[in-house]
């Protein structure tokens, strides 16, 4: 077994490397940019080397530095992680020239499955059943518009050497082709040099159901069931499970089998997955194969027990798989929510900042598996389980210039519907502050009845959520939980003010027990009788609620037990009440005396300032190009400029038809969110 092994990456993967190297008792070197000199990968490895600038293609990619690295540290293997030189078979090779450990497939394997050309050809050769496309090579725009055509629209735009949603566009039209072939082809060439581009047909309705394959050097191949990636946006997996609450038994054998078969064929040792797509009928079609640890594995691992960073180790160490097929089991549900530093209010779009509260929920272990695939034990020690990877920590920086995901926040339970509830909490519970984020979008999916149904495919986000995600609207019922438990708690803060005010001797019966509680454009007037235990609230209508808790005031996170159910919610004072979210939604909850009430009622709504002649930067990014001139008018939709953020470019539509009278920006400018890029007349 290797004594240290290089881990040739950042973040949460990094992260997750060194902490199954750790209990294999193996040390480990990570490597690192100027702009992750202070990263959480950097503080856990046991040696760290700096590799370069923050632009990956100056660092993380460059296959001579990490050679470097290795060299210094005297690393007997390497694991890529995901991304960056993954798949890329010239590291595969100089590894192999240096006489160091891959931690991952052979050469020949990435060539032919980590290339999506040629594993697509491959697989057609095997009679595997793809994807209807075109596998040449595209020179221009032109000639993807022409493919485009013979195809039929809708078509799906990829880089060959991508992954993780980058370089990849859906084209309905000429003109998006046209626009999504040199942007796909832009991002190719930044996140994996190579801007090699295909077009395949896009499916409608299809659900993304993958497998994870395990193979050894000595002729051994298991797959670990499946994974459902369904919900996605941008081509850009959000929320995955394990197992697919779609597939049967029958489905799940064939799905595997070939995709072992497939992986025996080139030659395949490590982990991989085979891609699917699988129609309403359970057909399924060869998409790809990722020749690298996924993403979401951990989905994989918390069902089955077996660590696959481990199993990689050793089958990259000689060793042969030590776990059979009939070994393999489905022990319970999980589900996995990327947390990305993304805004939902501004569609979606990057952000970037300092992380003043980064507080995840505790996590627990549900159990192992033994290297041998048997349980630790006679089952899982947790009746539930929690699993947070991540790779950032409070005070940190989210950085430009890499993926916005900072956090896998996995749940686990012995049914799918208790694995959703238990993932609900752990959301709620999961504190950040000082950058936009997707919480609030992840607890809108937990909620919403077709992923709670499983009815679900790829155009989930898309059909769901047309206009962008607005926010969640509570129903009634759960209002009244909040507003409750707001009125309560309102209490506990005004005792905790006369006290330091030193005005009164018998703070509690002085305080009211009468208020009115606003929220999301209700109103609820209640009192409030209190016991040594909590307090009884009761509504106008006549009915009560129980509220229990230990919330004392100032604190940001309140677990509370309302009318006989948890209720979790993150909370900030405000003027006369409470910032309060939960289960997506973010409320301003007003508790104020009758009297203020009423009073309330006659104040006038301030306006917001009028920005509907301008362009405004909707995230911290570069000016890549403008599209536009002084003068020139534009017609709703058109591409005003293109700004780079993350590794991704977005493109600026007009929202209506104007003309442009200043340009305040041009290509090379660095801006930040609300800059000014243009005005209109």
């Amino acid at each position: 077994m290797f004594d240290k092994i290089l881990i040739a990456n950042r973040g949460e993967i990094a992260c997750r490397v060194i902490k199954t190297a750790r209990k294999m008792g193996i040390k480990t070197v990570a490597v690192y940019s100027d702009a992750d000199r202070q990263a959480l990968h950097v503080e856990m490895a046991d040696e760290a080397v700096h590799i370069g600038p923050p632009q990956a293609n100056q660092s993380y990619i460059v296959i001579d530095k990490i050679m470097d690295a290795i060299r210094q540290t005297g690393a007997q293997a390497v694991h890529p992680g995901y991304g960056f030189l993954s798949e890329n078979p010239k590291f595969a090779e100089a590894l192999e020239a240096e006489g160091v450990a891959f931690v991952g497939p052979p050469k020949g394997a990435i060539e032919k499955m980590g290339d999506k050309i040629t594993s697509k050809k491959i697989a057609q050769d095997a009679k595997v059943s793809t994807v209807p496309g075109y596998m040449g090579l595209i020179a221009d725009a032109d000639e993807a518009v022409k493919i485009s055509n013979e195809i039929g629209y809708p078509v799906m735009i990829k880089a060959s050497a991508g992954g993780g949603g980058k370089g990849m566009r859906i084209a309905w039209n000429d003109e998006e082709a046209r626009e999504g072939f040199q942007s796909s082809k832009n991002e190719a060439a930044n996140s994996f040099g190579d801007d090699r581009i295909f077009i395949e047909k896009f499916v409608t309705q299809p659900r993304h159901i993958e497998i994870q394959v395990l193979c050894d050097a000595h002729g051994n191949g298991i797959y670990l069931n499946e994974r459902e990636c369904s919900i996605q946006r941008r081509n850009q997996k959000v929320v995955e499970e394990a197992p697919s609450p779609f597939l049967d038994e029958a489905t799940r054998k064939a799905m595997g089998e070939q995709s072992v078969a497939l992986a025996k064929a080139v030659g395949y040792t490590s982990a991989g997955t085979v891609e699917f797509i699988v129609d309403g009928d359970k057909n399924f079609y060869f998409l790809e194969m990722n020749t690298r640890l996924q993403v979401e594995h951990p989905v994989t691992e918390l069902i089955t027990g077996v660590d696959l960073v481990e199993q990689m180790v050793r089958v990259a160490a000689g060793e042969p798989l030590s776990i059979k097929q009939e070994d393999v089991q489905i022990n319970g549900w999980a589900i996995e929510n990327r947390l990305y530093a993304e805004d939902p209010y501004r569609n979606f779009l990057p952000s970037i900042g300092r992380l003043t509260r980064y507080r995840p929920p505790s996590e627990v272990a549900a159990g192992l598996m033994a290297s041998n695939g048997k349980w630790q034990g006679d089952a899982p020690v947790a009746e539930t389980a929690v699993r947070n990877d991540t790779g950032v920590y409070e005070g940190g920086e989210i950085s430009m210039y890499y993926d916005p995901m900072i956090a896998k926040l996995c749940t686990w339970a012995p049914t799918r519907g208790q694995a959703i509830e238990v993932m609900r909490e752990a959301l709620d519970s999961f504190e950040v502050e000082g950058i936009g984020h997707n919480l609030p979008f992840l607890s809108a999916v937990m909620d919403h009845p077709k992923f709670i149904s499983g009815d679900m495919t790829t155009a989930f986000i898309a059909e769901e959520y047309p206009d962008g995600f607005e926010g969640v609207t509570l129903p009634e019922a759960e209002l009244r939980r909040v507003a409750a438990a707001a009125a309560a708690m309102n209490r506990v803060a005004e005792i905790r003010r006369t006290r330091v005010s030193g005005r009164l001797d018998n703070h509690e019966r002085r305080v009211g027990t009468d208020w009115n509680v606003a929220l999301q454009g209700e109103s609820f007037d209640v009192s409030i009788s209190a016991d040594h235990d909590g307090s009884t609230v009761k509504f106008a209508d006549g009915s009560e609620m129980r509220v229990e808790g230990d919330w004392t005031p100032g604190d940001s996170l309140a677990r509370m037990t309302v009318d006989g159910a948890a209720l979790v919610l993150k909370v900030d004072k405000v003027t006369h009440g409470f910032r309060m979210r939960t289960r997506g939604a973010d409320l301003k909850v007003l508790v104020r005396s009758p009297r203020q009430a009423e009073l309330a009622q006659l104040m006038p709504e301030k306006l917001p300032p009028d920005t509907s002649k301008m362009l405004l930067c909707p995230m911290p990014g570069l000016i890549v190009k403008v599209d536009v001139e002084e003068g020139e008018e534009v017609q709703e939709g058109q591409a005003l400029c293109t700004v780079e953020a993350m590794k991704m470019e977005n493109i600026l539509r007009a929202e209506r038809k104007g003309v442009v009278s200043k340009i305040n920006a041009g290509p090379g400018d660095s801006l930040a969110v609300d800059d000014i890029i243009m005005e209109f007349e």
